[in-house]
């Protein structure tokens, strides 16, 4: 069972700093995002096949675990483990909850992050590279934001396969 309170937990910890159990990367986002899944009880499989499911082991990761737009696909299709359904507004999310972010309007996703509180109905996210915590999930006011930005909204299942 997904817990969304210790993977909120978790990003509120290490929002502004690495935790060294982990790699880390210039581009650091979704290394940070599964680092929260996994704190959260993701379980992980497909090691050692890197193209293959969501996972970190034996000082290697799957694409899914460090690559912007692999996690939004990995995410956009598992059936086990780590699953997740798309939803059609960022309102529809929960603590715990992933945003992937295309911020061209390109079909190339290049940016994830993690829902961490609400104000309101409205999503507040923490992520990494440009360390941000609760900031609007919009990111509007980001230098990477330009108006033809795609977002996908993934609610996390509770339950896992």
């Amino acid at each position: 069972m997904y817990n969304r309170q210790a993977a909120v937990d978790y990003a509120n910890r290490w929002w502004n700093g690495r935790n060294p159990a982990y790699p880390s990367f210039d581009v650091d986002c979704t290394n940070y995002i599964s680092q929260c899944l996994r704190a959260g009880g993701a379980p992980m499989h497909g090691y050692p096949n890197r193209e293959r499911g969501w996972w970190i082991q034996g000082g290697t990761w799957s694409f899914s675990w460090s690559v912007a737009h692999s996690l939004r696909w990995y995410l956009g299709s598992s059936k086990k483990g780590l699953t997740a359904r798309q939803v059609s507004s960022a309102e529809q999310l929960d603590l715990g909850d992933v945003i992937a972010y295309d911020f061209q309007g390109d079909g190339r996703f290049d940016h994830s992050t993690i829902v961490t509180a609400k104000d309101g109905a409205v999503p507040l996210v923490n992520a990494h590279t440009y360390d941000v915590r609760q900031r609007h999930w919009a990111y509007k006011d980001s230098y990477a934001y330009s108006p033809n930005a795609k977002y996908i909204f993934f609610k996390i299942n509770d339950q896992f396969s």
